[in-house]
């Protein structure tokens, strides 16, 4: 959880003549702090072990010891910041920590540990205007999250402490410019400031942090300033038309069933309830059935969960990486069907399993049959012959599940296989993009040679990969362009759907989150209330449809690609997988489901105001009394500003954006005059425009959504 002030402030420049100054080398961040983790057992165990946020969630990484069979102990380096963790018993039973009585729900339906973990030198409390500095906090760097670049502007970024400091400014030269605090976690505050360079020559710069008497000068290394050659700085540049994505997610098996000749013999029926391993009939002919549905729902972007062939309904168990799933089609109906979506104006994106595959892949077969004297036993890590599935722990495997053979990715033959998937598709379909399956445990090596396969058959093929966490290591320019962005899903869980984080607590996490990757990168960020696995929004808003709709008018308002996990925008209900994979309610795709309406309007908003798919956070407004949250999005010099009511009351706020101007609420249809106070509906938003004709055509578009107050 983050915490934070009223958004951004705009700070003054300090002159420094005449003070001290102390260089400061540049701190990596977050600091590592040595942390011990104590597990006292019930029972004998032959392992236990500690699985986190800071490992990747790792069985096997961290492994404690005992010296009497009871209490279990381990001493390990971890990032300093909030982690979620659990203890593994025996490399099956995962349990919380009895000794911790903190404990944070990650969202998915499950109910971790937590731990905080503080920075060193954070014993002492800030103060601003102590004089004192928490130099352990200082951190810049020339790389994500500390810089980027878009259009001639480069973007600045330092962490300090919080309320620690009272400025940060930028020496470039003879030039000084003041960095804005915008936005603060309960470590650390962030400041800001954009700074012209066009990329020609080297640029050079330092930082000076001041706070009362004392002014200290944070540099690369002591006498060194920063500096960035161009020659080398290559900023991610991901493709242009994502910015302007509306994503919709299919399961396949789930969606519509459109050819029931190609039915598994024991599919379910539609309406029943889905198991971990039913087949319900959904395929690719349904994809097409419904392609007028989802293009009249206003989306341009298709992500498939996976299509190819493999035994289960999910398909991330895969056995044949160039043949879709004879269940769902072939390969020439899926060719067709993305041409198809691709005259509709709709692209699509496919599901890489590229981290395990499924048992009955050939290379894993064939080891299955020969034992060490097969070619392909280096494609695997195996741990003992033979290899046998009923045999737990011969070979590794994804999240110890046995179906789920992990592949050695550091095999060249191996990595190659994987390497013409792309390639091999991308020759025989319309695929713009590839979505890449739990992409924080394949090794960045593989993903750097994936990026240059990828786009050498087009610079807007668009990589997107999943992490639950920061996935800045992997934003920096020669791997990924995207992230699953589950950190806005958790900030829409926490302000939208449970109300436990303040209107001030929200906008630093979802501003934290927007500096840290830089607006490049922001803009083109999977941003999704619910997927394949997790509850579905609907559900962890406990029913209540004006909550669900509020999550949506945020994910459509604020920086990111929006996606629309299936049936959402109906409405659907449904708890932890299984239960969120239930078939599409087609029977709720009617003109009076408001939820439908209420999606339709959003895209219709997104696709009409160029400031909410490619424009800039300008600024940032909080009213915790008030439970409202207001930000302004700017794009040339076209500028919109959305505020979110997340209180059961009509609020009434005061933003100076809206300067004596008049302007038009085009979600509530209604003009706003310079004399009026402005005020917003209870759990609910406003949108406002300048007037214009295209503004006049959205609201009266809009108006059948809402009536006028």
């Amino acid at each position: 959880m983050r915490f934070a002030g009223p958004g951004i402030l705009h700070l003054r420049g300090v002159a420094v003549i005449g003070l001290p100054f102390l260089a400061l080398s540049a701190i990596v961040q977050p600091a590592v702090v040595t942390h011990t983790f104590v597990y006292d057992a019930e029972a004998a165990h032959q392992t236990v072990a500690v699985a986190g946020t800071f490992n990747n969630w790792s069985r096997s990484a961290h492994l404690l010891q005992t010296a009497d069979g009871r209490t279990w102990r381990l001493t390990v380096p971890v990032p300093v910041g909030n982690h979620q963790y659990k203890f593994v018993l025996d490399g099956e039973r995962w349990v919380i920590d009895p000794r911790n009585p903190r404990t944070a729900d990650d969202g998915g339906g499950n109910v971790n540990s937590l731990l905080f973990v503080a920075p060193e030198g954070f014993e002492v409390p800030a103060q601003v205007g102590d004089g004192q500095i928490t130099v352990s906090a200082l951190a810049h760097r020339t790389e994500l999250p500390f810089i980027s670049w878009e259009d001639g502007r480069l973007t600045l970024v330092v962490h300090t402490r919080r309320d620690d400091v009272e400025s940060v400014e930028a020496k470039l030269g003879n030039r000084s410019v003041p960095l804005r605090l915008v936005s603060q976690s309960p470590f650390y505050a962030t400041f800001s400031a954009e700074v012209t360079w066009d990329r020609r020559a080297p640029i050079q710069y330092e930082f000076v942090v001041r706070d009362g008497e004392k002014t200290f000068a944070l540099q690369a290394a002591p006498n060194t300033k920063f500096s960035i050659d161009p020659a080398k700085y290559k900023p991610l540049d991901p493709p242009d038309w994502v910015q302007d994505a509306i994503i919709y997610q299919i399961f396949p098996d789930r969606f519509e069933n459109g050819a029931t000749a190609n039915d598994p013999a024991d599919v379910r029926g539609w309406t029943e309830a889905p198991t971990y391993y039913s087949f319900h009939g959904g395929d690719l002919a349904g994809v097409r059935k419904r392609l007028g549905y989802m293009a009249d729902l206003g989306v341009n972007t298709i992500y498939f969960n996976p299509i190819f062939e493999g035994p289960s309904n999910h398909r991330y168990e895969t056995t044949d990486y160039f043949k879709v799933d004879p269940r769902l089609g072939t390969n020439a109906e899926f060719a067709d069907l993305t041409r198809e979506m691709e005259r509709r104006g709709i692209r699509t994106v496919l599901d890489g399993v590229f981290n395990h595959t499924s048992v009955e892949f050939a290379p894993f077969k064939d080891i299955r049959q020969n034992g060490p004297a097969s070619k392909f036993a280096d494609w695997y890590f195996v741990r003992s012959y033979p290899v046998r599935v009923d045999t737990p722990g011969s070979y590794e495997a994804w999240f110890g599940f046995p179906s789920m053979p992990k592949v050695n990715l550091e095999n060249k033959e191996a990595a190659n296989y994987m390497l013409g998937v792309p390639q091999y598709w991308d020759e025989r379909a319309r695929v713009h993009g590839w979505r890449l399956d739990v992409a924080n445990e394949v090794s960045m090596d593989f993903w750097r040679q994936f990026r240059q396969r990828v786009k050498s058959l087009g610079e807007e093929r668009w990589i997107l990969g999943e992490v639950w966490t920061d996935a800045t290591p992997w934003l920096q320019g020669d791997q990924w362009d995207s992230a699953m962005n589950y950190r806005f899903r958790e900030t829409a869980l926490g302000f939208i759907a449970t109300g436990r984080l303040t209107p001030s607590e929200a906008i630093d996490q979802l501003m934290s989150v927007h500096l840290g990757y830089g607006a490049p990168v922001s803009r083109n960020l999977f941003n999704l209330l619910s997927s394949h696995d997790t509850p579905r929004f609907f559900t962890m808003c406990e029913g209540d449809r004006q909550l669900a709709h509020l999550g949506a008018f945020l994910q459509f308002t604020w920086v990111g690609a929006p996606s629309v996990y299936y049936g959402e925008e109906l409405g659907m209900d449904g708890g932890r997988d299984p239960d969120n994979r239930r078939g599409m309610a087609w029977p709720l795709a009617t003109d009076d489901n408001p939820t439908l309406r209420h999606y339709r309007a959003l895209t219709d908003l997104r696709r009409t105001l160029a400031p909410l798919r490619r424009g800039d956070v300008a600024e940032t407004f909080a009213d915790d009394a008030k439970r409202v949250v207001a930000y302004r999005r700017t794009f040339h010099d076209e500028e919109v500003i959305v505020v979110v009511n997340r209180s059961d009351e009509l609020q009434t706020v005061s933003l100076p954006w809206l300067g004596q101007e008049e302007w038009i609420d085009v979600w509530n249809s209604r003009t706003l005059s310079a004399d009026q106070p402005l005020s917003v509906p209870p759990l609910d938003g406003a949108v406002f425009v300048r007037p214009s004709r295209e503004a006049n055509a959205l609201r009266d578009r809009l108006a059948a959504r809402v009536p006028a107050p």
